[in-house]
């Protein structure tokens, strides 16, 4: 069986030694690189599964790396992981908005990081789902072709952004999307709608939810995800 590569950008060494190890020790083939520049040489030049980059890194820093690789086609697909010290909320949003997959906040336990790669790899590797077909979280269930939402056999009425939200969460369970992500799912770029606005509109949906509402998690000062705890099933 063909390994999964990995590359991990980091200029710590201790750091670099510690992930390295425990990506290794799980059978991951693990490439590394300490600077931006050296990083997107070796994206370019192999292929790898998955990027785990720090933000702080000398020279090309990890946020315009990232910007740089999400805009570059052959290396564009590569899902991403950030590293980030604790209380960067500015850089996580910005990270993911620039096409992150997820973040880890620094120091971070092997046992998280291991769980954080694993996620990301197999959303990565499920199978494209029929997007017409409709998805059940047990008696919730959500109907793309008829746009048509139901609790317990009942109809809920969700207006066009609330139905749309909810259609962009279960379809990425465990993802977080900032508030501008949402808004760009539900209408598109450039619609005029602040960040307050989002959240009234996740409270609403939550409360014609019900009990299916705690499933619309917040990740404070980053944005909403759906919990992938959910029992999903699609058709």
């Amino acid at each position: 069986m063909t390994k999964t590569n990995i590359l991990v950008v980091e200029d710590d060494a201790d750091i670099l030694e510690l992930v390295k190890y425990n990506l290794s020790r799980e059978g991951y083939q693990v490439a590394t690189a300490t600077t931006g520049e050296e990083a997107l040489k070796s994206a370019r030049s192999k292929q790898f599964d998955l990027i785990l980059l720090d933000l702080l890194l000398p020279g090309i820093d990890g946020l315009e790396l990232c910007r740089i690789m999400k805009h570059d086609s052959k290396i564009a697909h590569v899902p991403i992981i950030m590293v980030t010290a604790k209380g960067e909320e500015a850089d996580i949003v910005a990270g993911l908005e620039l096409g992150a997959d997820d973040y880890m906040t620094k120091p971070f336990s092997p046992r998280v990081l291991l769980a954080r790669v694993r996620a990301v790899l197999r959303r990565r590797s499920e199978p494209t789902a029929d997007k017409t077909a409709p998805i059940k979280i047990d008696d919730l269930v959500i109907h793309p072709g008829r746009r048509e939402v139901s609790i317990n056999g009942k109809p809920v009425d969700l207006t066009f952004g609330e139905f749309q939200m909810l259609y962009h969460f279960v379809n990425r369970p465990g993802w977080v999307f900032t508030r501008y992500q949402i808004v760009n799912a539900v209408h598109g770029e450039d619609y005029p709608v602040t960040d307050r606005s989002v959240d009234v509109q996740i409270v609403g949906l939550r409360r014609k939810l019900g009990n299916f509402g705690k499933y619309i998690e917040t990740v404070r000062g980053v944005g909403y995800r759906f919990s992938d705890s959910a029992r999903r099933v699609r058709g």
